[in-house]
């Protein structure tokens, strides 16, 4: 800590030095996104400022951003010229080009943006894991991961079921709840409302064999990417393993994952290398993540845990009973397709209510969809990437812009910093090479003018209405 004080005291004497150095601005607006702004100063701090940046109170280390490799992501991507998909990817995942993504997620087996229901063993009663095989990825998520890498070889990835394969639950069937047959026949699962789930209730089979089988088959997961040259740095057990849902989902109770991790999967992966995080939790209530953490054997495996949806709510409680725990944001919410700056400005309420309550990582969620932005069970959601499959076109959305401004700048290994004002609409990092990144949200219908003191520098400047701006100081 010493160490830590000292390098950003001699931080603070460098601004002091430096105070007339340029400052890098970038702005975006609902009409005009991604602009840089020139001529931007520092000047020596004086009298009153709005917000001051505490430089030396940094807060929790970032691990990094990034987003969801999908099923449909990749489609919509391929269907693409291949020049375009490329420059989408560079985009995304090149160090310093774009989004500079460094974390992201990948489903085990399908999701609700898969193709269709799938699981890498669908033969009932193969313990053994005989028939495991991951061919289905090979033409989507294999190649959208190398593909990513290419840009971003250290490219940290962790994944998470959404249904393990349907033998194993005791409904025999990927979903959790049916859609009936009074929709679109494209959308329903066919599952019979009599085989519903229900949330805290097991859907898994809670014996020894299964949990067995089941560990066996992360760990055949983790080796068969391992040989596609795609290391799994972390998996999460179930994803929102209280949520009974018409599209790949398999509901359990706090108790059951315990034992699940404690005595099966947690050995396993230890044998790996490879990290067990508990998640993904979608809801509010703190006393889940007890249960795991506190157990005499699951909790011994548990090097973070993922929050989403609902789960906002039990971040803060998480951070404060366990100061020492990772914590990601496992996936924003995803919207209703229509990719309206609306909820690009509710995304950003988001991403900063996890960053200011702890949150290491944060994870968007669908990469690219095709415009319309359906899943295959026919739910409509946002995407980064929008691509148009008959003009072979793409756009990217709001929401990019809007993640852009802080993961193009803010670097692994990053601290979040305090202020002064806990009501400041901003959010500001310190990156290892001890540049400053501060994004600033003007929510106001009007222009607003904001002085920021940072060390020995302010920064006085007129932010557009309704505009996120990031400023760099270097």
């Amino acid at each position: 800590m010493k160490k830590l004080l000292l390098s950003l005291t001699i931080g603070v004497m460098a601004f002091s030095v430096s105070a007339q150095k340029k400052i890098e601005w970038i702005s975006t607006t609902e009409s005009s996104q991604w602009v840089i702004q020139k001529g931007l100063t520092a000047v020596p701090a004086s009298g009153k400022s709005d917000v001051e940046i505490l430089l030396e109170k940094p807060l929790q280390t970032i691990e990094g951003f990034g987003a969801c490799f999908n099923e449909l992501g990749w489609t919509s991507l391929n269907s693409l010229e291949k020049a375009d998909r490329e420059s989408i990817l560079k985009e995304l995942f090149a160090p310093g080009v774009g989004g500079n993504f460094t974390i992201c997620r990948m489903p085990v087996a399908a999701n609700d943006f898969a193709r269709d229901w799938y699981s890498y063993n669908e033969t009932e009663g193969d313990f053994e894991m005989k028939n495991f095989s991951i061919a289905n990825d090979f033409q989507t998520l294999v190649p959208f991961i190398k593909n990513a890498r290419q840009y971003n070889p250290a490219l940290k990835i962790w994944a998470s079921p959404w249904s393990p394969p349907s033998w194993m639950k005791w409904n025999k069937h990927y979903a959790c709840a049916s859609t009936g047959a009074d929709i679109d026949k494209k959308f329903q699962n066919g599952l019979d409302k009599t085989k519903q789930g229900k949330e805290g209730a097991n859907q898994f089979i809670q014996k020894d064999e299964y949990f067995k089988a089941y560990a066996l088959y992360f760990s055949k997961f983790i080796k068969a990417y391992r040989d596609q040259g795609i290391n799994i740095a972390a998996v999460m057990p179930q994803n929102e393993f209280n949520s009974c849902q018409i599209f790949p989902s398999c509901t359990w109770t706090s108790a059951g994952l315990a034992k699940f991790i404690g005595s099966y999967l947690g050995p396993a992966m230890e044998k790996e290398n490879v990290e067990i995080m508990f998640g993904t939790m979608e809801r509010p209530n703190i006393a889940l993540v007890d249960t795991i953490i506190n157990d005499a054997l699951a909790g011994k495996y548990i090097k973070g845990i993922g929050f989403q949806w609902a789960g906002k709510k039990a971040i803060a409680d998480a951070h404060q009973k366990y100061p020492n725990m990772r914590l990601y944001q496992s996936e924003q919410e995803c919207g209703d397709g229509k990719n309206d700056w609306k909820y690009c400005s509710y995304a950003w309420t988001l991403m900063k209510h996890y960053l200011d309550n702890g949150a290491n990582a944060y994870m968007y969620w669908n990469l690219s969809l095709d415009k319309d932005g359906f899943s295959r069970w026919g739910w409509r959601q946002n995407s980064l990437v929008s691509v148009d499959l008959l003009k072979k076109t793409y756009t990217y959305n709001f929401e990019y812009y809007l993640l852009k401004h802080v993961s193009h700048f803010v670097m692994p290994g990053a601290r979040l910093l305090e202020t002064n004002e806990t009501k400041a609409n901003l959010l500001a990092f310190i990156n290892p090479d001890k540049s400053i990144v501060v994004i600033v949200r003007n929510d106001e219908k009007a222009d607003k003018k904001i002085n920021l003191k940072i060390g020995e520098i302010a920064i006085n400047q007129l932010l557009k209405a309704d505009s996120f701006n990031t400023f760099v100081v270097k």
